[in-house]
């Protein structure tokens, strides 16, 4: 049986998004686009190990918002962030509470979607990927979701040297919020200019 792991981005004091996330701006207001996140994009060659780890997974699970915009029931034919050929190339399980049936994508990937939690959207995922491990896409309520639940085995933090200073907001999610105390085991440290990838093991 695969391991159960997940990356976040975040930054210094925890954060992985802005606040009112929304087609026009997908990671939200109170932060620059793309500012979590040029590590992979802009820096990729650099990071390359953690950006290959980071689908190298034989299935994977995220949060609605992680999917994308649109809340409540589903309305029109969004169909991810990614466009047609999104990175995952496998099964991805998008816990949410509105049923909605399967879209197939170019390059292997089908979104599958879950109304009955964490617990079963893992089942899922198990019986997809087989021996290869899984691997939970964020965002950070969906991780936390999972320490919480202590269904994660390993979790990859990417730390950007900035802050947000967004603590004030009842809105926006940091990694770790609700999470009851946990005890990690430094598994690798590595730090390029951009970012620090740390790697822990949860126990």
């Amino acid at each position: 049986m695969g391991l159960v792991s997940a990356d976040i981005s975040v930054s210094a004091d925890g954060f992985s998004t802005g606040y009112n996330q929304r087609e026009e701006a997908p990671f939200g207001d109170g932060i620059e686009d793309e500012a979590l996140h040029t590590w992979m994009f802009e820096h990729g060659d650099d990071n390359r190990a953690e950006v290959d780890a980071i689908v190298d997974a034989g299935a994977f699970i995220m949060g609605r918002n992680m999917f994308g915009p649109v809340r409540g029931e589903w309305t029109g034919d969004w169909r991810g962030w990614w466009g047609p050929d999104p990175p995952y190339h496998g099964p991805v399980f998008v816990l949410t509470h509105h049923p909605r049936e399967p879209v197939e994508m170019e390059g292997g990937t089908t979104f599958f979607f879950v109304t009955d939690g964490p617990e079963s959207a893992l089942a899922r995922a198990r019986d997809a990927a087989g021996d290869s491990g899984i691997s939970i896409a964020g965002g950070a309520e969906t991780v936390n979701q999972f320490l919480a639940a202590g269904l994660l085995d390993v979790l990859r933090l990417h730390v950007v040297p900035l802050t947000l200073g967004l603590t004030d907001r009842s809105d926006v999610v940091r990694v770790f919020d609700g999470v009851p105390p946990l005890r990690l085991d430094t598994v690798a440290v590595r730090s390029t200019p951009e970012v620090t990838h740390i790697t822990y093991r949860v126990r």
